[in-house]
């Protein structure tokens, strides 16, 4: 076979065994297939039986010549064979019954009836110079009839179902044995060739596609139903050539696969540039037939024995249908092409150096491989790779490959230790259900913890405690830091290794000097809340939000006291802890509120404020002593509001802030006539003040008073545009006062009448009411009689003589149920005679 890059489609055995020693002697002729076993003529005039693998069962000698060909019907149970000599024989293999015949001239073909032992009349046909059609009759006589003759010799002759196919010298016919009519004449096409040098290839693919190979020129032929209509006196069927194509080669067999044509070929090209060995040798080659051309799928050249003696003639194809063997037969050598299987493919990919392809090929068709095992394709391939120098490919695989098997994942693991690449293999050890033993992953520890902290730090954060020894593991971290004390990542993965062990204490100490992000979670996780007590200021230092914050969620662990006690020295410290406590919850505290005024004082100033405001528990004293000390004008404004002394405080805020607005805001906030007649006062020689007060106070104090302290001939700014807005202030609320009558007005007389027409309603009284105070019937049972009923606007309803006295007002009544209490409009009364 040629070398190629592209996977063959067959692979190749000789059939040796008996037919080594038959050949040795002799040379085959001819050869038959059935899917029970092989027929083999020789040119002495031998047929030998051969099992599958080529040792011979049975022999016959028939001729002392060549034997031109062996048919076999459908069971395998009978034969007809022929021979240069003109013999035919026809005989049961179990029985040797049957038609034994000479004739004067050579015959060169014969085929029997698929049904040949089912049939009575048990139909044969040779071919020499006519092709003879035999059958027995009631009689148990040999009847004999010419089906066709004048055109040469028959070369070729294949019999399915009911058609009956050969070839002579001009062409291919077809016989519909069931309607004992010839429908067609396939001519052939280079007539330059010799008939006997070249002969016809003939093969069924199916029972109605016969496949016709003549010199170069391969034709595909349906035989087709003919429309009734079309009839009159043309053949039941007829035949539709549906491909026809030339070829590079002389053809000497043809059989076919899937849709596909397995093509034997004679080469013999002169033009061709292989070498002249290559150039005899036969080749097969895989078709796909198209309409007009044809697509070579696959070509294969055949080193037969003794190939550079061979003719066209010499070679024949035959094919078993039933497991897609094809056997090529020459004189000297019988090769049997076979499809390749899924354990052919994988030993090309593995021969080809294509191993993930091989591995893959494996395992999505494992169950059908019978020479190949998945794991060691896989072994075959981490091998390659490491051969390779791609050590990170080769462990990854090894997660694949290795599966569940330990000793060779340690065995690999030592591998890779050996050419020193523990470092790639070690992401992909087992570490789940399944795992090593522990002085595996201590070693690769050990090689980490030499060569890269790192790797060394990921591998502790990656791996679970229980794989390696702890202790040992946490020994060689130790020795390492005598060398290097200060190694930060030495130090977090001893932490992490201390977590491991339950050493909690060891590992916070670690996290804290680091100020490691994570030492907050292991503090909540593992509940180490006793341990920090005396390291609050640490945490404090290295995150003043994230402590404060577990320190206020945790109180029951952490008293609040025990913390100021040790933020003591460190009030700024103290200031963010308590200033958290008091946004939390304003009482909790308040024991600390008197030293909190200092520490807002001296570290938070724009938040002493807020606290004065929201602060129920702080001293006033202390507070307005701090804020005078430290000069804070609007804390102490705030202060001598709150304990009362407001003159005190307005002062403060025109003296020292010179803010009008502030002032007037703060009048406004008091409410007190005093404040802005001292706000006045204050004012009335300074024009800024007064333009304020003019742009202010109208809806507070009648802005006259304040225009007739104005001295004349002082000069106040935006004097024309504040006295426009005072009157314009005071033209709104004029119409405001106005349109609240109006609506005020409209909404009483709306209520007014909606009330009378709700009194001038009539109410229905019937046997079904009852007086309130007798409880009996209102009305009486004989409505003849005179009786008086009161009938209230609420639906209350007494007899007359049952109210009460009308009371303190004559002549009017009200109900003594709705007025108990409360008297109004909608209980007067509606009297009935």
């Amino acid at each position: 076979e040629e070398d190629s890059e592209e996977e063959p489609k067959l692979k190749y055995e000789r059939l040796s065994n008996g037919v080594s020693e038959i050949l040795q002697s002799d040379a085959a002729s001819c050869m038959t297939v059935h899917d029970k076993f092989l027929a083999l003529g020789t040119h002495f005039g031998k047929v030998f039986l051969l099992d599958i693998q080529g040792n011979a069962t049975q022999k016959y000698d028939v001729s002392s010549v060549k034997i031109n060909q062996i048919s076999l019907d459908e069971s395998g149970e009978n034969v007809g064979i022929c021979s240069e000599d003109g013999k035919v024989q026809v005989f049961g293999l179990y029985t040797r019954e049957g038609f034994h015949e000479s004739f004067d001239c050579p015959v060169k073909v014969v085929a029997l009836h698929p049904q040949f032992s089912r049939s009575n009349y048990k139909q044969f046909v040779t071919g020499g110079n006519k092709l003879l059609l035999y059958e027995r009759n009631w009689l148990n006589r040999w009847k004999m009839l010419v089906l066709h003759e004048g055109e040469g010799t028959i070369t070729n002759v294949k019999w399915r179902a009911n058609l009956i196919a050969w070839a002579n010298n001009l062409g291919v016919k077809i016989y519909d044995f069931s309607t004992k009519q010839r429908i067609t004449n396939v001519l052939r096409d280079n007539v330059s060739l010799r008939p006997d040098m070249y002969p016809c290839s003939l093969c069924w693919k199916d029972d109605t596609t016969l496949i016709v190979g003549w010199g170069t020129s391969i034709k595909i032929c349906a035989v087709k139903e003919r429309n009734p209509t079309e009839m009159r006196d043309l053949p039941n069927r007829y035949v539709e050539i549906v491909s026809a194509f030339e070829t590079e080669f002389f053809i000497c067999g043809l059989a076919p696969l899937a849709d596909q044509l397995v093509t034997l070929f004679f080469v013999q090209d002169p033009m061709n540039q292989m070498d002249e060995e290559d150039r005899a040798r036969p080749r097969l080659d895989i078709i796909q037939p198209l309409p007009e051309s044809c697509e070579e799928i696959s070509s294969d050249a055949l080193s037969v024995r003794f190939y550079q003696d061979n003719e066209c003639r010499d070679y024949r194809l035959e094919h078993s249908e039933g497991e897609s063997l094809f056997y090529i037969i020459s004189p000297k050598d019988i090769v049997v092409a076979k499809e390749r299987d899924q354990d052919d493919h994988i030993d090309w990919l593995l021969e080809k150096k294509k191993y993930e392809e091989a591995l893959m090929a494996a395992e999505i068709s494992f169950k059908n491989i019978k020479r190949h095992d998945v794991q060691k394709i896989g072994m075959a391939y981490i091998n390659h790779l490491v051969e390779n120098g791609d050590y990170d490919a080769a462990a990854r695989k090894c997660q694949k490959v290795l599966g569940k098997n330990m000793e060779l994942w340690e065995n690999e693991v030592y591998r890779f230790k050996t050419i020193g690449q523990l470092k790639a293999i070690s992401q992909y050890l087992p570490r789940g259900d399944l795992r090593l033993r522990p002085a595996i992953y201590e070693m690769i520890l050990h090689d980490f913890l030499k060569t890269d902290y790192e790797g060394f730090a990921t591998l502790i954060r990656e791996w679970p405690g229980e794989l390696y020894n702890n202790m040992a593991i946490v020994q060689a971290v130790n020795d390492h830091l005598k060398k290097d004390p200060t190694n930060s990542t030495l130090l977090t993965t001893l932490a992490e290794l201390y977590t491991y062990d339950q050493r909690y204490d060891r590992a916070l100490e670690i996290y804290l000097r680091l100020r490691h992000k994570d030492v907050y979670q292991l503090i909540h996780k593992h509940n180490l809340f006793s341990s920090i007590e005396d390291k609050i200021v640490l945490l404090m230092e290295f995150d003043k939000e994230k402590a404060v914050d577990m320190l206020l969620d945790n109180e029951d662990k952490i008293s609040m006291d025990k913390v100021v006690v040790e933020l003591d020295g460190r009030p700024e410290l103290l200031h963010v802890y308590l200033h958290k406590l008091f946004k939390r919850d304003h009482h909790k505290g308040q024991k600390y509120h008197e030293r909190q005024i200092g520490l807002y004082a001296e570290y938070d100033r724009p938040n002493l404020l807020p606290f004065l405001r929201d602060s129920t528990h702080c001293p006033l004293e202390k507070a307005l002593e701090i804020c005078q000390q430290r000069n804070f004008v609007e804390e102490t404004v705030f202060l001598l509001s709150r304990m009362g002394n407001c003159k005190r405080a307005l002062q403060m805020i025109m003296e020292e802030l010179g803010d009008v607005d502030k002032a007037i805001e703060f009048a406004k906030e008091q409410d007190d006539a005093e404040l802005w007649e001292d706000l006045i006062s204050y004012s009335i020689d300074k024009p800024p003040f007064i333009t304020g007060l003019l742009n202010n106070i109208g809806t507070h104090v009648d802005p006259i008073l304040l225009i007739k302290r104005i001295k004349e001939g002082m000069e106040i700014p935006n004097l024309r545009d504040s006295l426009v807005k005072i009157l314009h202030d005071y033209n709104l609320q004029i119409l405001l006062r106005e349109g609240c009558k109006k609506i005020l007005v409209a909404d009483s007389l709306s209520l007014l009448k909606k009330m009378h027409r709700t009194q001038m309603r009539g109410v229905r009284v019937d046997e079904g009411n009852i007086c309130e105070s007798c409880h009996s019937a209102i009305l009486p049972s004989d409505m003849a009689q005179t009786f008086s009923v009161v009938v209230f606007h609420c639906r209350h309803m007494f007899h007359k003589e049952c109210l009460p006295s009308s009371g303190t007002i004559p002549g009017l009544q009200f109900c003594n149920i709705c007025s108990a209490k409360r008297r109004g409009p909608g209980s007067g009364i509606l009297e009935m005679k």
